[in-house]
């Protein structure tokens, strides 16, 4: 699984020109699934992202995490994440898992991390034109692949 985390102050998604899912200060989420990710890598991904301390104390020293924030996540699926551009200037999304694997990954994985956060988590809709609007926040923005773990 690899992720791109931004730090806003407010994410929304759009389908259809719908307001799907929106969030005031916390955590935008692109996730891209692979065909050899698996239940050790969402758990670890999940825990990583909950606690990962990204905002702000007292000091103005990035030193909490999003639970001790009280903030919220928008969570969008994004196959693109796992683009191949070694060969010529098209990407090639082989890397990418079929619908079969990253359907049920992807519920599971907005599912966990909603149970972390302790509420519900913005979401888009798996394979939809989605129109994503965010204001990032500082700007942060931080990638993490479950591939490079250690």
């Amino acid at each position: 699984m690899r992720t791109v985390i931004q730090r806003v102050t407010h994410a929304s998604v759009t389908i259809n020109g719908t307001c799907k899912s929106a969030i005031e200060k916390g955590l935008l989420v692109l996730l891209g699934i692979e065909e050899s990710d698996d239940e050790e890598d969402l758990e670890w991904l999940c825990k990583k992202i909950v606690n990962l301390r990204i905002f702000d104390d007292e000091a103005g020293v990035m030193n909490k995490s999003i639970s001790e924030i009280n903030g919220e996540i928008l969570v969008i699926s994004q196959f693109t994440l796992m683009a191949s551009t070694k060969k010529g200037n098209r990407p090639s999304y082989i890397r990418a898992a079929k619908h079969e694997i990253s359907i049920p990954l992807y519920e599971k994985f907005c599912k966990r991390i909603s149970e972390m956060l302790g509420k519900e988590v913005g979401t888009g809709e798996f394979g939809a034109d989605m129109k994503v609007e965010l204001l990032n926040d500082g700007p942060v923005t931080i990638c993490i692949d479950t591939k490079n773990k250690e």
